[in-house]
């Protein structure tokens, strides 16, 4: 059985994985990359650094099977999604540290162009807030302080890329330059309605559109590879996602109204909104979850920025635990939270509210509470924000939901995954498989190289869930929901 080559390169490190034609992993082999920090609240990565760790990290996958060329139908390519890198055209080799989309450094562009009036229209167009986490901002940024990498962005010796579009052009030699829909969707520089290069964009934050990839459906063939030399023979790249449309596709959201949630340092939230673009409920986004055949599905996304932080905020910053498992024995200790809440406002707040200067707050402490209280306040939080964000997206009865679908490392943690079915009144089905970015990017090269025939015919494949469903009094839930939301209007 041959076996699809998924590289998952994330903000935090690279991974090469083999699937087989089932969905089932069978190797993996990771690679951290450092992070750089120019000044506070500028975060760069070395996009060098991080295509050689592909090539490294493949290098260990094959290794691990004894894989080679003739057992891969392709590789496929799952991306942190915002981060950008300009590189040369002719050599590949990048002109400047990727910007990573964490970083603030746009941050007084966007608020000019909000004071100036523009967000409405931006928003029309792409499907976004203005905000720095976007590319586009930081695009201009990085033009306008370099003068030399403006020049030769303008002259076209360099072009501009997401990671996803860096990597498919280093792996096929230079061969194409390309990214895909979900991707470009991230920019703030994409008319997700069109499916084309906003020109009205692009002038407005100084971005020459033929610095631009061109733009594909994520299960379309992305040249051929033989990664750096690794392969005997190339193999074809099929599959390109970003990352958190990739989760959805694996979760199997083909249908409006599924919704999954990707639980790692921040959350996020993507929900299936059909085949019609429409705006969503202030503080959500509208992006592009997928085009497949001509046609396009929507969803709506919200992102939440703490989740796993705060679990490493007690760990790092209090000492109260030593490893974040321990955080769940801690907060089970107690019978509630006492009145105690955390708003995890470490780097502000994302959505619904979007109030990048907001802070961190602990309330209602009093000398009876203990670190078990904090423990379950910090907890608890990560619940109470995906309601928050699932309320916004159901506002006027459109999106009814049933199950939402969890992934990524803080599943783990059952009284999350339990409060989070009681606050939300949902069953929240746990996948099993953590590595699921890197699925959803195989599963699409799976369907672009014709294992798989349609969304329907890939529907069937096996999946194994942890379910929990609400047992809590809605009473209770009431209850603890108004005191969230009591605190969290003490911070913004």
């Amino acid at each position: 059985m041959q076996h699809i080559l998924a590289v998952d390169q994330s903000t935090s490190g690279t991974k090469a994985l083999l699937f087989d034609a089932t969905g089932k992993l069978t190797a993996a082999s990771s690679i951290s990359h450092r992070q750089h920090y120019p000044r506070p609240g500028w975060v760069e990565h070395d996009a060098e650094e991080i295509y050689r760790n592909v090539v490294e990290a493949v290098r260990s996958v094959l290794e691990k099977r004894g894989a080679r060329a003739q057992d891969l139908l392709c590789l496929s390519i799952a991306n942190q999604r915002e981060t950008f890198v300009v590189f040369d055209r002719a050599t590949g080799r990048p002109l400047h540290n990727a910007i990573v989309w964490q970083c603030r450094r746009g941050s007084e562009l966007c608020e000019r162009l909000i004071e100036g009036g523009q967000g409405d229209d931006i928003r029309r167009i792409t499907g976004l807030q203005v905000d720095t986490y976007f590319s586009a901002s930081k695009i201009k940024w990085l033009l306008d302080s370099r003068p030399d990498i403006r020049q030769a962005v303008l002259s076209g010796r360099a072009l501009i890329g997401t990671m996803d579009a860096y990597l498919v052009f280093r792996l096929t030699g230079g061969a194409v330059f390309a990214t895909d829909h979900t991707n470009a969707s991230r920019t703030l520089l994409y008319d997700i309605g069109k499916l084309r290069w906003s020109k009205k964009l692009c002038d407005l934050f100084g971005v020459p559109a033929y610095s631009l990839p061109e733009v594909r459906e994520s299960s379309a063939e992305y040249g051929e590879t033989t990664v750096d030399g690794l392969l005997e023979q190339s193999i074809p790249v099929c599959g390109v996602m970003g990352d958190q449309q990739a989760a959805l596709f694996a979760q199997g959201c083909f249908s409006p109204g599924a919704a999954k949630v990707t639980l790692g340092t921040g959350a996020f939230i993507l929900l299936n909104a059909g085949r019609h673009f429409r705006p969503a409920e202030q503080g959500i986004l509208t992006t592009i979850a997928w085009v497949y055949r001509g046609e396009t599905t929507y969803a709506f996304e919200g992102s939440i920025n703490c989740a796993g932080a705060t679990i490493s905020w007690l760990q790092d910053q209090l000492g109260l635990i030593d490893d974040p498992s321990a955080s769940e024995k801690l907060a089970t200790a107690i019978p509630d939270n006492d009145g105690v809440y955390l708003v995890p406002a470490f780097a502000g707040l994302g959505a619904p509210y979007w109030k990048q200067d907001a802070r961190a707050a602990i309330l209602g402490l009093t000398l009876h509470s203990s670190r078990h209280h904090i423990a379950r306040a910090a907890l608890e939080s990560i619940a109470y924000q995906i309601r928050d964000v699932l309320d916004t997206m159901a506002a006027g009865g459109r999106v009814p939901l049933e199950v939402i679908r969890a992934d990524g490392g803080v599943v783990h943690n059952a009284f999350v995954m339990q409060f989070t079915a009681d606050l939300t009144g949902l069953r929240v089905r746990v996948s099993t498989l953590q590595d699921v970015t890197a699925l959803g990017a195989a599963m699409a090269g799976a369907l672009g190289m014709g294992v798989y025939s349609s969304l329907t015919d890939l529907d069937q494949m096996p999946r194994e869930f942890v379910d929990y469903s609400p047992a809590m009094a809605p009473e209770v839930v009431a209850s603890n929901y108004a005191g969230w939301r009591a605190a969290v209007q003490r911070v913004l």
